[in-house]
């Protein structure tokens, strides 16, 4: 029989994910940090507006994202919108402190009234280690350490622990406390030890599959379940973070999608080695095969319909920031989501 569990259809999650990518104005400019700033807080409102699950704001140290700083941007979020949920994609726990990390989470709790998760990260960038002073040959220490403190710390009762990384604790109690918890992940790429760590530290897991078709990461997600068995924890739900954009035609939503797209993926690939991008591939990509959710409301929503079943994932957020693609359209892609996409998905599961 099979490992997969199969999620309650009725509670499917659809978030959204950003990097804070900065892009472009009418112009042509590169707009400000400080503007791309401002017009995510506007997606997360107008995220929230059309009914979405979930938006995270991933971390990054470097000039092509404007936010190294999630909490401030989402606390801005959560004074202005009511329901949706607001979290990171992800925290870089390995170059953070995982007491100031739970501190910063529990207060972000408070403020958006108990809408505040944390998904918690090696990070695919490293500029964050020589920035706050970590050494990248203790890159899987430095997470497997810090990450058994922040479960510690998610029981919010006094921590006595000691590690290698950083000064011990005994019976120190962190502050502010939350109401009613924190709700944490790990993101994961795709390794099994990493799917293991997550399991055995009792955290949700959120896949980051930016390559490659869904049912590829159906190893893991049995992995997952069977390890969560086997550490003795409740079974807990799989996300899956994926890149994507909607417009109202297939072919539109390509279009504008491409630039940003082939600009990015030449940017990274200058530094990992990676050949030039083009157009072929991207075709590939936003095909049942490839791993870019991007197309028209009903072909974004059969494809996530189709990750869900093949995963039995309880959420998929879609990262909806794409390189230079501009505020207006990716606001478009928002609305098209929430009103179009979300819905048949779920008549889609039904």
């Amino acid at each position: 029989m099979s490992d997969l569990a199969t999620p309650d259809l009725a509670g499917i999650e659809l978030g959204l994910d950003t990097f804070g990518d900065v892009t472009r104005d009418a112009s042509g400019a590169l707009l400000s940090h400080a503007q791309t700033i401002r017009n995510t807080v506007e997606q997360a409102v107008l995220a929230d507006s059309v009914g979405l699950s979930f938006f995270g704001v991933g971390e990054h140290h470097r000039p092509e994202f404007a936010v190294s700083s999630p909490e401030i941007v989402l606390a801005a979020a959560a004074a202005r919108t009511e329901r949706i949920h607001l979290g990171t994609a992800v925290t870089v726990l390995s170059s953070d402190d995982p007491v100031r990390v739970f501190e910063r989470f529990a207060t972000l709790d408070a403020v958006s009234n108990g809408r505040a998760e944390v998904i918690l990260g090696r990070g695919s960038f490293i500029e964050s280690f020589p920035l706050f002073g970590y050494d990248l040959r203790d890159y899987e220490a430095l997470f497997d350490e810090k990450l058994d403190l922040f479960s510690q710390l998610l029981d919010e009762k006094p921590v006595t622990w000691q590690g290698t990384m950083r000064a011990a604790l005994t019976e120190a109690d962190v502050y502010p406390k939350t109401e009613n918890g924190l709700r944490a992940w790990v993101g994961v790429g795709g390794t099994p030890e990493s799917v293991v760590r997550a399991a055995r530290f009792g955290y949700g897991l959120m896949l980051a599959i930016i390559g490659g078709p869904a049912a590829r990461f159906r190893p893991f997600a049995d992995l997952y379940r069977r390890s969560l068995d086997t550490f003795e924890h409740a079974q807990l739900p799989i996300g899956v973070h994926s890149p994507g954009h909607v417009a109202d035609t297939d072919q539109q939503a390509w279009d504008e999608a491409y630039e940003g797209f082939e600009a990015m993926n030449n940017t990274i690939g200058k530094e990992r080695g990676w050949p030039a991008y083009n157009r072929l591939r991207f075709q590939h990509d936003v095909g049942p095969e490839g791993a870019l959710y991007i197309g028209a409301p009903e072909t974004v929503a059969r494809k996530i319909a189709d990750t869900i079943r093949t995963l039995g994932a309880a959420r998929f957020d879609m990262k909806f920031s794409t390189g230079t693609l501009s505020h207006v359209k990716m606001m478009r892609s928002i609305e098209l989501y929430g009103t179009q996409v979300a819905p048949l998905v779920r008549d889609m599961l039904a």
